[in-house]
């Protein structure tokens, strides 16, 4: 499963909008379209962002 499918995975289980998971990880709804369309990539420190707000590990 890629990066992508796998954050529109998670943000679905959790019943929420890209503008929801945009305010918690601090970004705009548009950066995480972005993320979940292949379009670009979140920087290390969102990652450990995600990790930590989905609790998962980054591997």
């Amino acid at each position: 499963m890629n990066f992508n499918e796998k954050l529109i995975n998670l943000r679905k289980s959790k019943g929420l909008s890209q503008e929801e998971l945009g305010a918690e990880l601090q970004v705009s709804r548009q950066t995480i379209s972005k993320w979940e369309s292949c379009q670009a990539y979140p920087d290390f420190q969102r990652l450990v962002l995600i990790s930590d707000y989905f609790g998962i590990t980054l591997r």
